[in-house]
């Protein structure tokens, strides 16, 4: 794949809102990426998600829709999980032990019974951006695409939606995605933050957080329509 085809990719599966960011360095920081990225893949190495799939956060969720935002690291790195969204899987995919503590925890605070399938694309659709710091892994090896360029990327989506004039819930679970606190503007914006719904640490405190009642009292408190967090 040539820079010019790269390029394309990188662009051309955005939507204009999305684009409209990519002003330098913006936009070097993404070509870096997936430059890396198609190397990774030319040299026989198995990267997830599918490269049609990588930036499908944001082909889901564009910037005028975005009102929740949860932020993970990088996408699961085992055969068929990862699918663009952050936490999010295939149906007919397991369950991963944080997103069924996540099920859990929504079950516990919404009384809504846990989904079979652990795919979040209506999430999505509906607004929230499932955005991952890292947008591509290699299998088995979790990190094995951190410091390439996707951080920074994603660093310029946050501060996009930070820029926004509605106001935005911000997700931070666990000390990565809280490092990105100050990339958002706390004065306009919302930010909830627990530990991570890993099994290392979902009994130290992400149990009982409340987090889907507590984003949508915060709507209820600013006259927004509340986010629906109902899954097939």
């Amino acid at each position: 794949m040539d820079h010019q085809h790269i390029s394309r990719l990188a662009h051309l599966t955005l939507p204009k809102c999305w684009q409209e960011i990519l002003v330098p360095p913006i936009s070097t920081q993404l070509l870096r990426a997936r430059r890396y990225e198609d190397n990774a893949r030319k040299a026989g190495n198995i990267v997830y998600p599918p490269a049609d799939l990588v930036l499908r956060a944001l082909q889901l969720t564009p910037l005028k829709k975005v009102r929740v935002v949860i932020l993970g690291q990088d996408p699961y790195h085992g055969a068929g999980q990862a699918h663009g969204l952050s936490f999010s899987v295939p149906k007919g995919v397991p369950l991963p032990p944080s997103l069924r503590n996540i099920f859990k925890e929504r079950a516990s605070d919404l009384n809504l019974p846990i989904p079979e399938s652990g795919d979040l694309t209506p999430w999505a659709e509906r607004g929230l951006l499932l955005l991952n710091s890292v947008l591509t892994v290699e299998d088995g090896r979790a990190g094995s695409h951190a410091q390439v360029g996707w951080e920074d990327f994603t660093d310029s989506v946050i501060e996009s939606v930070s820029q926004k004039p509605e106001c935005v819930a911000f997700v931070l679970w666990g000390s990565y995605a809280q490092k990105k606190k100050h990339l958002i503007d706390q004065s306009k914006h919302f930010v909830l933050e627990s530990v991570h719904p890993s099994p290392l640490s979902a009994y130290r405190g992400f149990f009982g957080s409340k987090p889907f009642s507590r984003i949508n009292e915060y709507f209820r408190a600013q006259s927004r329509e509340i986010f629906d967090w109902q899954l097939p």
